[in-house]
């Protein structure tokens, strides 16, 4: 069961939202995009499924949502507020950062302030849609520490294709922005949550806490 916590940042409160695992072996902390919170339908898949299987997950609701704003607030201010919030998280196992969209951004640009042991993007907005001229890549090829990126087929923000083949990707058959599948695509909406939580959870057993025990 989803414990939530108000916690101070520069910019007003922002909520954390916590999935504990009764035996952790690593904590996923995510942002949410700058259309939706945390209960995104990716976001709460994850939150649901990962605790009984060892990771805890923790969602940061930013302040503008928090206030009850439409509009998300500029990238310094999104990157000041998570770092905020995760500085409150006490965690003993590895930290892998993320988030959805604007989320996983931000997550990017944090990751290495925030001592993260892994990155995982949901739905990373490349470029605006139809300005591929605008990419956002060096913020994602800025992430030192090991990376997934979980891409919709159709993402209009950035298909699977315009990707560097260096970047781990999971693609979502038919998914959109939001990884949503259309009613008579290849996947059922259950699927392919289904297959959001599978990638990221073998990420983070494989590639986090199996990468820590090896350089330990």
């Amino acid at each position: 069961m989803s414990d939530s916590q108000l916690v101070p940042t520069p910019h007003g409160p922002a909520r954390l939202v916590r999935d504990r695992s009764r035996h952790p072996i690593a904590t996923l902390l995510l942002g949410h995009g700058a259309g939706g919170g945390v209960d995104a339908p990716d976001l709460a898949a994850l939150a649901a499924e990962l605790p009984r299987q060892g990771v805890s997950v923790v969602r940061v609701e930013q302040p503008w949502r928090v206030a009850g704003r439409r509009i998300a607030a500029r990238p310094q201010v999104l990157d000041e507020c998570f770092v905020a919030a995760a500085n409150r998280l006490r965690v003993r196992t590895p930290l892998v950062v993320g988030g959805r969209s604007a989320g996983a951004r931000s997550a990017a640009r944090t990751a290495r302030e925030l001592g993260a042991s892994g990155y995982v993007a949901l739905a990373f907005p490349l470029h605006p849609p139809g300005r591929p001229e605008r990419s956002r890549l060096a913020e994602l090829e800025g992430v030192e520490v090991p990376t997934l990126v979980v891409q919709g087929e159709r993402d209009p923000f950035g298909t699977p294709e315009e990707f560097p083949s260096d970047v781990e990707l999971a693609v979502v058959p038919g998914g959109d922005h939001g990884l949503s599948v259309p009613r008579r695509g290849p996947i059922t909406t259950e699927e392919a949550l289904a297959l959001v939580v599978e990638a990221v959870l073998e990420f983070v057993v494989r590639d986090v806490v199996g990468g820590n025990r090896t350089s330990g």
